[in-house]
């Protein structure tokens, strides 16, 4: 079963950055909108940021001009891009798809800023 599998997070200072990875199995990645979420404790999971086939980006209020998505199709990856992180942006981060369609939830992978 297809289930995205995230990587990159990390306990970093307020101020840092870091680098999410996200890869997916299956041809069909590169003809999907892929969206980065987070869920911070006793929050419900909100999108971040998506990415079309074509590479058109749309973010959330809160992260836009500091994060940056990105995608590589010939690997079946997507990125997050996090600079200037502040302690609202600690959560837990999960790609998936931004359609109606989604895969399972993967485990995700953990950010923690320290202020």
């Amino acid at each position: 079963q297809v289930q995205p599998v995230e990587s990159g997070g990390g306990l970093v200072q307020a101020g840092g950055s870091l680098r999410l990875s996200c890869v997916v199995s299956g041809n069909i990645f590169r003809i999907l909108t892929m969206g980065w979420y987070r869920q911070a404790p006793g929050k419900q999971r909100d999108l971040v940021a998506a990415i079309t086939a074509g590479g058109s980006t749309n973010y959330a209020d809160s992260v836009k001009g500091r994060f940056t998505i990105s995608r590589d199709n010939a690997k079946n990856t997507v990125y997050l891009q996090m600079n200037s992180l502040n302690a609202e942006d600690t959560a837990v981060y999960y790609c998936n798809t931004e359609h109606e369609f989604q895969w399972p939830w993967g485990q995700g992978t953990q950010v923690t800023v320290s202020s």
